[in-house]
């Protein structure tokens, strides 16, 4: 089955050119297009995309609110791409707490945009993992400053092996290479992810990573 993808922007000719690339894949399709957020939730609700490509700024209601409110109010939500003006931005890590699984720059090239909508679909890897770094390091506070990302992993009770695990997924390392790195099978690291995730209350590995940083688990800089 082909990963399916919803755009959502107020820009056309971005919506257009997004298309024409996902398009040409043979395992991606296009199912619908919205021009702001506040139409985001009824056709996530009517089409069941996979991801949802999505402008972080719209006149309306923008690409936060509209992730906050897809991920609160619809059952298997699909996953958040943002799409972006500028790579080291606020907004974009704003999104990325919200509940966003990555982002993606309007100036990407075809490649980076296939690539994007794959990883995010997947969920087995971190997209970007240096950027998601720099962006913690100047919007996520100090790390050791946040009390709700302190208390998140204090509760969490990480074994010594999930917390090897969590470490190299901030790195940005997919399922495989840390099962390489660690010298397991693939299954066991796949199920310390899920336990990982689990225990943090996080609803994917970036989240995970951004509790890591803000928590002072480990340090973005």
């Amino acid at each position: 089955m082909p990963v399916t993808v919803l755009l959502v922007d107020d820009e056309p000719l971005v919506r257009a050119g997004l298309r024409a690339v996902l398009d040409a894949q043979p395992d991606i399709e296009v199912v619908g297009e919205a021009a702001d957020g506040a139409a985001v939730i009824p056709l996530v609700r009517q089409l069941r995309p996979d991801v949802v490509a999505m402008d972080v700024r719209m006149p309306l209601l923008d690409g936060i609110e509209a992730t906050r409110a897809v991920l609160r109010t619809v059952p298997e939500p699909p996953r958040i791409l943002v799409v972006t003006t500028f790579e080291n931005d606020s907004y974009v890590y704003d999104a990325l707490r919200a509940g966003a699984s990555g982002f993606l720059l309007k100036r990407a090239r075809p490649a980076e945009i296939v690539h994007a909508v794959r990883l995010v679909a997947e969920g087995e890897s971190l997209l970007f993992p240096a950027s998601v770094r720099q962006l913690a390091a100047e919007y996520g506070g100090d790390g050791a400053g946040n009390p709700a990302a302190r208390a998140a992993l204090e509760r969490a009770r990480l074994t010594e092996r999930e917390a090897e695990v969590l470490r190299l997924m901030t790195r940005g390392l997919s399922n495989a290479e840390i099962a390489a790195r660690l010298t397991v099978g693939a299954e066991t690291v796949k199920s310390h992810v899920s336990a990982v995730l689990a225990k943090l209350g996080a609803r994917d590995r970036t989240q995970a990573v951004i509790v890591a940083y803000e928590s002072g688990f480990v340090s973005p800089g």
